[in-house]
């Protein structure tokens, strides 16, 4: 018989790919014997079985009965009894946290008649009504698909009638009957009875857990965190503890340090008499641990002892969720915590200091996206003319400015449409999370540090705030009322500051961060003028992280960079050279005009007049490049895109000739520029006369701009520079294509260094970007001295995509359905065009085992992309300058991880 179901003492914590990051940790935390409530978890073998088969396997039936009547044994209750009910919660727990996206359904087991055994058993008929009017909330939602709004409304009445504003100043009389009308919306949505039966409400709930990985906010989740589809969620089914049993109850959720900021020291929310799902709704505003301590310190320093053991187990931030019963103490989960950036790199980096990891494994825990976040504009100081509408609860840093929003569907149209959006709600739920992700900000009035909120824009890098008690959000009206009587309405902009809390009306203005203040300026620099403690620990966990990056990686780090300053900020901010610099950038502007002559050159002599007028110019580029760059690598592509680019739009072009011939007004130039416009007119221009083509074909033209590098090498050489220059050969097919070219380098290379006196030599070699370039590695090495993996053509060239048309034509389509779970402009797709690679790393090399291999596509700064870089042995990766630290520590991190450390 299979094994779907585990008991939580037969697990650990390395199990989560079979028992889910909660299961496993739970079990761990039995373990370790700390106070868990007895359980099991069904596996998420379990789940994949289901998705597959769309039906519950038969013999998770069985398995689950054998595991109730186990638990029911060790408690000494019954499921559902009358006198003595055991009640169970059914929770989701996929491998990876997934906050808020999939369900939960507490105190399965209640009915007409165990409600009165709890209340007897509780000595409390309120608790047992509250806990039963949750049961049919939950259920109805999350297992029968009734709209959550109308259990909301029928509260907030029930509220209103008694003439009261919270939850617990309901009594038990107030309680009965929401339940009645509880079960009366039960018969009226779903056309069925509230089921009865203990073990009906079990296995249903058990489904739609097991249905929950399949929503479409699991999804979205799934695909914006790059999570398999086919993993599959474990379910937790727990004996139930209560928080709302009364003032000497409640419940909680604790953070070993704070994951906003990584401060040192104890963070949470806690709620007297509440049950777990209130806290992470945000819908009451919460308690700090510190408060707990005046309300329960024995509770407390029990708790405290318990996240001490924890972090020092886990060797990291924890987040832990608890329940206090009456003063006894029940832990509900622990897991590795999500935090923001600015923590992320404090905490990495305090844990060195306090000797619990190492400094490989503190390069683990931090990632590119997060040190890119840091490198993102923050709010300037006081001194702007700066409208305070609040001052709220920090939740995840950073500084968005966007048009207030108020529901997700209008965030995510707006975003699409181009424009920046705040979505502000009173508090979010897991159906936001669509607009969470169209939204450059999050603005919540209520909720704490660990509500819904909070926790999925921390997890997401977003911007947020919470808990803006002072404002009044109206999402029916799309309005927000601040106590100062200002009216935000939907549309108006905003400015929040997920640093500070603050919440600003209208834009406000940004200057560096600290961190990219670091990064151009050096440590000195942005020590000096960090305005606080904080700020100076964060910039110096950077430093502390980018240095062993820096010593640890193997690969190198270029930039892509077409001009001498570009180059100096790129050298500023680390580059270790120039991997890409697009030559054909220098003739756009004034130089357009000379292109043209080369084109519509009526024979030789006019065509040399035309490059000879160009050659000075792009001496003077490549000089002052290879200065800016002196004694590091420079690798020049020689002109790539069809010479049409730098010719007007023939529909243009043609409008313009007709009409002055309407008028009678010919312009002789415009004629003949249409007649070469025409002539070199393509149907696919990128798959036409362009790269090593446009050189074989366009007389002159390569030999232009390698002699332009060569004298530039020269003039560089004489002035007592260090100039490393490199020619790259662009879209090269066949290897006579490079052979043809290299021969002409080599030729005005030699004339060169006869005339100026210094030997020139410089390396020739070519990008990798057509298939046949790659399979055909082994005889291109024969001619090239380096290879250059193009992959952003490589990638147009294996999928048969043109990029320019795709990606807004059907790209959402392909990622809803599951054809992409990513762009593969964005990350490297390793099973298509990442073999390619791999195929011509393999032949390279075995033709020329000194070839230098690098790659120059937008993947050179990707995170995922950069592992398989250096998976497959190339020696640089080449990316825009603002992504040169990212590609630093993601080499750092790919060298670590490919050494078998554990990054979590």
């Amino acid at each position: 018989m299979a094994r779907y179901v585990k008991d939580f003492s037969e697990g650990d914590k390395d199990q989560k790919d079979l028992l889910g990051g909660k299961g496993a940790n739970l079990a761990e935390m039995t373990r370790l014997g700390l106070p868990v409530p007895p359980g099991f978890t069904i596996t998420t073998e379990a789940c994949r079985a289901y998705m597959r088969t769309g039906e519950v396997p038969p013999e998770l039936r069985v398995e689950v009965t054998m595991a109730v009547r186990h638990l029911e044994d060790e408690l000494g209750r019954r499921l559902g009894d009358f006198h003595e009910p055991l009640l169970v919660s059914v929770r989701s727990g996929a491998k990876f946290s997934m906050p808020g996206m999939m369900e939960t359904v507490l105190n399965v087991g209640l009915n007409d008649a165990s409600v009165q055994g709890l209340a007897e058993l509780s000595g409390d008929e309120r608790f047992a009504w509250d806990s039963y009017r949750r049961l049919i909330q939950m259920f109805g939602r999350t297992v029968l698909g009734i709209d959550g709004d109308l259990f909301a409304d029928a509260l907030d009445k029930a509220k209103a009638a008694r003439g009261v504003t919270a939850d617990v100043d309901l009594d038990a009389t107030d309680l009965r009957a929401l339940v009645a009308t509880y079960k009366q919306i039960v018969r009226d949505q779903s056309g069925r009875e509230f089921p009865q039966h203990p073990r009906e409400q079990l296995d249903l709930a058990i489904v739609a857990v097991l249905d929950s990985w399949g929503t479409e906010r699991a999804r979205l989740y799934r695909r914006k965190e790059r999570i398999p589809d086919d993993l599959g969620t474990a379910v937790n089914v727990c004996s139930m503890v209560f928080g709302n049993l009364g003032p000497t109850s409640g419940t909680g959720v604790a953070f070993t340090r704070d994951p906003a900021s990584g401060r040192l020291g104890d963070y949470g929310d806690y709620l007297v008499n509440a049950q777990g799902e209130d806290v992470v709704a945000g819908i009451r505003n919460t308690l700090s641990l510190a408060d707990l301590e005046q309300v329960d310190p024995a509770a407390y320093t029990e708790l405290r002892q318990a996240m001490r053991r924890l972090e020092t187990h886990y060797r990291d931030l924890c987040d832990i969720e608890f329940t206090i019963e009456r003063g006894k103490l029940w832990m509900l989960q622990t897991r590795v915590g999500k935090r923001t950036a600015p923590a992320a790199f404090r905490i990495a980096c305090q844990l060195v200091d306090e000797h619990l990891i190492t400094m490989d494994e503190a390069l683990s825990r931090v990632t590119g996206a997060q040190l890119s976040q840091l490198q993102f504009p923050q709010f300037a100081a006081e001194g702007t003319d700066r409208v305070l509408l609040t001052k709220a609860m920090p939740a995840s840093p950073g500084a968005a400015v966007g048009m207030a929003v108020f529901d997700p569907a209008t965030a995510e149209q707006w975003a699409a449409e181009g424009k920046d959006v705040i979505l502000v709600r009173r508090e979010t739920n897991p159906d936001d999370l669509g607009g969470m992700i169209a939204a450059v900000g999050v603005l919540t009035a209520r909720g704490g540090k660990t509500s819904h909120a909070a926790v999925v824009a921390r997890g997401m890098g977003r911007t947020c705030v919470v808990g803006a008690e002072e404002l009044l959000v109206d999402s029916a009206a799309r309005t927000m009322l601040t106590r100062g009587g200002e009216t935000v309405s939907e549309g108006d902009v905003i400015a929040i500051d997920g640093t500070t809390g603050e919440v600003f009306l209208g834009d406000v203005p940004v200057v560096p961060s600290p961190v990219q203040r670091y990064l151009e300026d050096g440590l000195d620099v942005a020590l000096e003028e960090a305005p606080d403690d904080e700020t100076r620990e964060l910039v110096s966990a950077v430093h502390r992280i980018l240095e062993h990056a820096d010593a640890t990686r193997r690969l190198r780090v270029h930039a892509n960079a077409d001009t001498a300053e570009d180059a100096g900020r790129a050298r500023s901010l680390g580059a270790e050279g120039i991997g890409l610099c697009r030559t054909e950038h220098m003739f756009l502007g004034e130089r357009r005009v000379l292109v043209e002559r080369v084109v519509l050159a009526a024979d030789d002599v006019e065509r040399q007049e035309a490059l000879d007028a160009l050659l000075p110019m792009q001496r003077q580029d490549f000089t002052d490049l290879l200065e800016a760059m002196d004694g590091l690598p420079t690798t020049i592509r020689l002109i790539d895109p069809p010479l049409h680019e730098f010719l007007p739009d023939l529909t243009e072009l043609s409008v313009k000739v007709a009409l002055a011939a309407e008028r009678g007004k010919t312009d002789e130039r415009d004629v003949t520029l249409l007649a070469a416009v025409r002539r070199m007119h393509e149907a696919n221009p990128m798959l036409g006369l362009r790269g090593v083509r446009l050189g074989l074909v366009v007389p002159g033209l390569f030999d232009l701009q390698i002699r332009a590098v060569a004298e530039a090498v020269a003039a560089r050489l004489a002035a007592g520079g260090n100039p490393h220059a490199e020619i790259m050969v662009p879209l090269v097919a066949s290897v006579q294509e490079l052979r043809l070219v290299r021969e002409r380098a080599t030729t005005i290379m030699a004339d060169v260094s006869a005339e100026q006196g210094v030997t020139v030599d410089l390396p020739v070699g070519c990008m990798i970007e057509l298939p046949r370039a790659a399979l055909t590695a082994d005889r291109l090495a024969t001619q090239a001295q380096f290879f250059s993996f193009g992959t952003n053509d490589l990638t147009q060239t294996t999928w048969g995509f043109s990029r320019d048309d795709v990606e807004g034509a059907f790209f959402s389509q392909y990622t809803a359905n599951g054809v992409l779970s990513v762009s593969p402009f964005e990350t490297i797709d390793v099973t298509g065009v990442g073999q390619l690679v791999k195929v011509a790393v393999e032949r390279g090399r075995t033709a020329r085992p000194d070839l230098t291999l690098g790659v120059c596509g937008e993947h050179g700064g990707d995170p995922e992309s950069i592992r398989f870089f250096d998976a497959v042995g190339l020696d640089y990766v080449s990316c825009s300058p603002f992504r040169v630290p990212v590609a630093r520590l993601e080499a750092g991190r790919a060298a670590v991880d490919h050494a078998g450390v554990d990054s979590r």
